[in-house]
C-alpha cells in the first residue's frame, strides 16, 4: 500500500483538527493542503517510527508551528482577512488571547482528536507533564468565556439532554431543544441564538444540515455539527462545518468544540 492509500482514511479528521484550529474550512483546509504538499516533495522525511495519522499530525503540527508564533498567535491572527471581517478577527484574537495557542492545541489534540498526553506530547514536542498543564489551562479558560444562548438541534432524547447538560454545566442557557428542521428554524427564529448544536438525521426524516442552512439564510450564527459519521461530512467536496463533534461523544469534546466556535462568533450573550 501506498504512503497515500495509508495517510486517506485519517485525512477528513485531519481537516476538522485543522478547520477548528483556524477557524474556518478555507484557511483550515489550506493547512493540510500544505502539509500533503509537504509530504509529497519529502516522502523519506514522513515519520515511519510512528503509525501513519500520528505521523501526518506531525508533519501537520510542524508546518502550523512554523507559521504561528505561540508565544503570541494573537499578534498575526488572521483567520478572516476580508475588510469587511475585522470586527470579528479583532473579536477572535481577543478571544484567542485568553487561552494561550498552545494550550489550545492541546485541548483539541486530546479532547476533540483523540490522543493521549504522551502521542500529544510527541506531536506538539513537549513531555508529558506540559502537555497535562496546557490541557488544564485551556479548560480553566473555557470557565470564564462568554456565555452564550444555546439552540440544540437532536432528536434522540438521551443524547439531547446529556448535551442539555453539558451545555448548562459550561455555564450556557438552553434556548430550547428542537427535533425536526421546522421546529429548529421556528426556534431560531424567536430565540436568536449565539450557538446552535445540530444532529444530521432528525425525527421526521429531515435534515439537521437543511435545518442549519435554513437558520444561516436567517441570523449569522456558529454551528457545531454532531454525528456518528463525521467523514460523510468532510468531503472537501462542499461547503463543510469548521466544527464538528463525532457521536458517541466525552463531555470535553464539545467543551472544546464549544470554545472554538465562540472564539470566532460575537455570541449572543445570556442575560
Amino acid at each position: 500500500m501506498s504512503l497515500g492509500q495509508t495517510l486517506a482514511p485519517h485525512l477528513p479528521l485531519l481537516r476538522r483538527y485543522s478547520r477548528a484550529l483556524a477557524g474556518d474550512q478555507h484557511h483550515g483546509d489550506a493547512y493540510v493542503k500544505a502539509t500533503l504538499q509537504a509530504i509529497i516533495a519529502a516522502p523519506d522525511q514522513f515519520p515511519t517510527d510512528v503509525d501513519a495519522r500520528l505521523g501526518l499530525y506531525r508533519v501537520f503540527q510542524v508546518i502550523w508551528s512554523s507559521t504561528h508564533d505561540n508565544r503570541h498567535e494573537s499578534d498575526s491572527f488572521d483567520a478572516y482577512p476580508d475588510a469587511d471581517d475585522d470586527a470579528r478577527r479583532v473579536l477572535a484574537e481577543q478571544r484567542l488571547g485568553r487561552i494561550p495557542p498552545l494550550s489550545r492545541q492541546a485541548l483539541l489534540l486530546t479532547a476533540m482528536e483523540g490522543f493521549s498526553n504522551a502521542d500529544t506530547a510527541y506531536l506538539m514536542g513537549l513531555d508529558d507533564r506540559t502537555v497535562s498543564g496546557l490541557v488544564s489551562e485551556a479548560l480553566s479558560e473555557i470557565d470564564s468565556q462568554i456565555k452564550a444562548k444555546v439552540l440544540i438541534i437532536e432528536d434522540e432524547p438521551i443524547i439531547a439532554m446529556d448535551i442539555e447538560t453539558i451545555v448548562r454545566d459550561l455555564g450556557h442557557d438552553v434556548t430550547g431543544i428542537a427535533v425536526t428542521r421546522d421546529e429548529a428554524v421556528e426556534q431560531a427564529r424567536l430565540h436568536k441564538p449565539g450557538l446552535v448544536l445540530a444532529d444530521i438525521q432528525l425525527a421526521d426524516d429531515s435534515s439537521g444540515i437543511d435545518a442549519v442552512a435554513d437558520i444561516l439564510r436567517e441570523i449569522e450564527v456558529p454551528v457545531i455539527f454532531i454525528t456518528a459519521f463525521p467523514e460523510r461530512l468532510l468531503t472537501g467536496e462542499r461547503p463543510e462545518p469548521a466544527f464538528l463533534i463525532t457521536k458517541p461523544f466525552h463531555r470535553n469534546t464539545v467543551r472544546a468544540a464549544i470554545s472554538q466556535a465562540l472564539f470566532f462568533f460575537d455570541a449572543e450573550t445570556v442575560g
